[in-house]
């Protein structure tokens, strides 16, 4: 019995070993399977990126292959070298423009384009056109056609899109008297579809133009793509190594000499290249003002103070004896200040030998005869011409000591008149004074002579006028060549001795005086007919922007 039991237990190690053999084995045969499918997945990766991704060529490379491939054939076809290589066409455009930069290569452009259709094309080509498919479904609905209700239902393409082509075709049409859609045609031929088709196939050739057209610029199922190709030869310069060009001399390179052997990079200027700078634009106006000041500053004249808008009667009329009786000076041509209503500062003693000479005279004069109004010289207005600023430089020469002078002044002025095409309330004057001794008619002409001629008019005359406070006085005339007449363009004269003695000047000092307006010559530089186009709240503010300064000469 014991010998039996031994026998069996040996029996039952002897299996159990033979278990743990197998379950060893079979661990191992499936260690060794998982390794060798980890191996083939790492060698599928591999293979796969060998395959997907082709090995990338830098720039350089890339140009000297096209280098050697333009010596080697003589020509080079852009498109047919990027598709070579697998390589973006935009890549090799650039390297190619970059190489006749340096005369290493030259090369001919050839402009190309295809004809694309676009997604909902290739849908109506496999589905067939909206029109053709609202046909159908209203055909399939019998004579009667189908109800409009019913008939919106359908996707907006057909419903729509469909509806309004077919209707165009008269294919098909509303009975008002059932509110239905019904076929008016018992079959049709899906014409957009044919044509699609066609131009998928590369046979746009033999689409008729009109329809092309309609499919390209009204439906929008087809896009024009347009690209240039590059026909590259062999160049001047022409090398496999282009020469490095240097873009800046260095100090280095002039210490070293450096400079003398190197090949500089030529400089691209292109006339009106980038964008014009934001920026404001001048007046008319204020360009001529501009011009005239720099012709008075180039003959040697100064400017004056001209800064106050408001200036006293005194000023403006009286010291320019100017009687207080004188049209001018009612409130029909002249703005009179409300608030302050008075104001005058002129030195006592010299209002008092202005009031004299306008009462009884002086000097050789007779006066006007008449009661001078203090009050009356004290009144404020706007001034009505820059005169009233000429008379307060003279006085203040007088005070300071005489010595001789050439004085100028372009500011705004205020007269109470209509405004029309050739008159505003508010304008511009410019004056030209000059005072010295022994000054004489003919220094008045001459310097008026030379003033103009600055202006580009040459041939001047003058004709006899009447001025309150200048005797003798002259209009002046310039013959314009572009109207081909006579016209007039300012006043002159000289001063009248009434209204320089009281001034405290010597009684051999003479002054010559011109006027004329700013507006009048710019209207003419710059074609303009109504002086509310040049200034004032009608004036276009694009019309500044757009004047260019003309040349200031008026000769053809």
């Amino acid at each position: 019995m014991g010998a039996k039991q031994s026998s069996q237990d040996d029996a039952g190690r002897e299996n159990l070993d033979a278990l743990k053999e197998e379950i060893e084995r079979l661990r191992k045969a499936l260690s060794e399977e998982e390794e060798r499918k980890k191996k083939t997945r790492e060698e599928d990766k591999k293979t796969s990126k060998t395959t997907s991704a082709p090995i990338q060529v830098d720039d350089r490379e890339l140009e000297k292959r096209l280098l050697l491939q333009t010596q080697s054939d003589g020509e080079v076809d852009s498109a047919s070298f990027a598709s070579q290589h697998e390589v973006d066409p935009k890549r090799i455009v650039g390297i190619i423009k970059s190489l006749a930069a340096s005369n290493v290569v030259v090369f001919s452009e050839t402009d190309k384009n295809t004809l694309n259709l676009t997604e909902e094309a290739m849908s109506f080509i496999e589905n067939g056109s909206p029109e053709a498919r609202a046909f159908d479904f209203v055909k399939s609905k019998g004579k009667n056609g189908v109800s409009l209700p019913e008939f919106k239902k359908l996707e907006k393409t057909i419903s729509e899109v469909g509806f309004k082509q077919a209707m165009q075709q008269k294919w098909l049409a509303m009975d008002k008297a059932t509110n239905s859609v019904v076929a008016k045609v018992e079959e049709i031929t899906d014409t957009c579809r044919t044509y699609l088709r066609m131009i998928k196939e590369g046979k746009k050739e033999e689409v008729p133009a009109k329809e092309l057209d309609a499919l390209i610029k009204k439906r929008k199922l087809a896009k024009v793509e347009t690209w240039k190709e590059y026909a590259v030869k062999r160049g001047p310069e022409f090398a496999l190594e282009r020469k490095k060009l240097e873009h800046d001399l260095t100090k280095e390179m002039l210490a070293n000499g450096a400079w003398k052997t190197a090949t500089f990079k030529e400089y691209t200027l292109v006339p009106g290249a980038g964008n014009i700078p934001a920026s404001g634009h001048v007046h008319p106006l204020l360009k001529v003002r501009r011009a005239f000041r720099e012709i008075f500053l180039q003959l040697g004249f100064s400017e004056m103070p001209t800064n106050n808008f408001v200036e006293s009667g005194f000023w403006n009329f009286d010291t320019l004896i100017q009687p207080q009786q004188h049209p001018a000076r009612d409130a029909h041509d002249t703005f009179f200040m409300k608030t302050p209503a008075k104001a005058n500062f002129a030195p006592e003693e010299y209002v008092e030998k202005v009031k004299k000479m306008h009462e009884v005279g002086g000097h050789g004069s007779v006066g006007h005869n008449y009661a001078w109004k203090r009050e009356e010289a004290d009144k404020n207005i706007l001034r009505t011409h820059t005169t009233a600023v000429s008379a307060r430089m003279l006085h203040k020469l007088a005070e300071d000591g005489f010595k001789p002078c050439k004085l100028f002044s372009i500011d705004r002025v205020f007269r109470n008149e209509a405004v029309d095409r050739t008159h505003l309330a508010e304008f511009h004057q410019v004056e030209g004074v000059v005072c010295d001794k022994g000054l004489t008619l003919g220094d008045l002409i001459g310097v008026i002579r030379q003033f103009f001629a600055q202006l580009g008019m040459t041939q001047v005359r003058f004709k006899p006028a009447f001025n309150p406070y200048t005797e003798p006085s002259m209009e002046i005339f310039a013959f314009h060549p572009m109207l081909g007449k006579w016209v007039e363009v300012g006043n002159s004269g000289m001063f009248r001795p009434e209204m320089l003695l009281p001034m405290g000047l010597p009684e051999d000092v003479s002054v010559i005086a011109w006027g004329l307006s700013l507006e009048r010559p710019t209207m003419i530089m710059f074609g303009i007919d109504n002086i509310r186009d040049l200034f004032g709240s009608k004036m276009q503010l694009q019309s500044v922007k757009n004047n260019q300064l003309c040349p200031l000469g008026l000769e053809k």
